[in-house]
């Protein structure tokens, strides 16, 4: 019997904006900030996928550096390292800053989270600077309040690369329009989880079956606010599929308690 390949702490965060109508009156459907990762990346290459990553061993020294982080009361060590790698993570690959100032606890607006951006983020992403560091320099507290919890997704056994990830739901900052860095990821959109999931059917875009579930579920929202208080009243169960072989190609169950709107996807072939 092969071994099972461990999984690996990871996290992600889909970053929400209130859309406009087309004629700019009114509030259009609500946006999420997605990305494609680049074609040689190892894990969902060509995929549109939210910003994220693995929980790295910098994620856990800032767990340990309470004076780097707010909003982080009454979570547990795991938790925090889980909320602090989705926000670095999200810096990394979009530029969007989910912090306050130390001294004032005022939010980082565009102009200085793009100020930051631009000092440290290509030294961050080659592993020239740590992440604790641009907090501790810049006087800055990562808001780890700014996230809500909204699913947690473990990839399946048999699969060799495998992540135990949690998703988080937070309303974009003010003016963070967010961009690729080119590296990991090649273009970068704000799209409506309705058009996502439309260009997935379509072939418009490669989408991972957890993020075409979440945004399935994330398009029955209206709003930025709906969609953060609907996340607040989960009760979030864990998701493993389970996946078998079928003669069209795989088949994936589920917990139908997730809250997905079934047990049972059929999913073609996996890459």
């Amino acid at each position: 019997m092969a071994e099972i390949a461990a999984s690996r702490p990871a996290s992600t965060i889909l970053l929400l904006r209130d859309g406009t109508q087309a004629d700019g009156k009114g509030r259009g459907e609500i946006e999420v900030f997605m990305m494609v990762r680049h074609h040689q990346i190892e894990f969902n290459s060509g995929a549109l996928v939210f910003p994220g990553g693995s929980v790295d061993a910098g994620d856990k020294e800032i767990v340990a550096r309470s004076d780097l982080y707010s909003g982080g009361e009454g979570l547990g060590e795991a938790d925090r390292g889980f909320r602090i790698a989705a926000i670095r993570e999200t810096f990394e690959e979009s530029g969007i800053l989910l912090a306050r100032s130390k001294a004032t606890g005022a939010p980082v607006d565009a102009s200085r989270a793009g100020e930051i951006a631009d000092a440290h983020r290509v030294a961050l992403n080659e592993h020239k600077v740590s992440f604790l560091n641009i907090l501790a320099d810049n006087d800055l507290q990562l808001a780890l309040d700014t996230l809500v919890p909204y699913a947690h997704w473990i990839t399946p056994e048999g699969m060799p690369k495998r992540f135990d990830t949690w998703f988080f739901l937070a309303a974009a900052p003010p003016d963070q329009l967010g961009a690729h860095d080119g590296r990991e990821s090649t273009d970068s959109i704000w799209v409506s989880p309705r058009e996502a999931v439309e260009g997935g059917e379509s072939g418009r875009f490669k989408l991972p079956f957890p993020t075409t579930r979440n945004l399935i579920r994330l398009a029955k929202q209206g709003s930025v606010d709906a969609a953060l208080d609907h996340a607040r009243s989960l009760s979030i169960i864990t998701v493993m599929p389970v996946m078998t072989k079928t003669e069209t190609g795989r088949q994936l169950r589920i917990p139908r308690e997730a809250g997905y709107d079934g047990e049972v996807f059929e999913v073609g072939a996996l890459g």
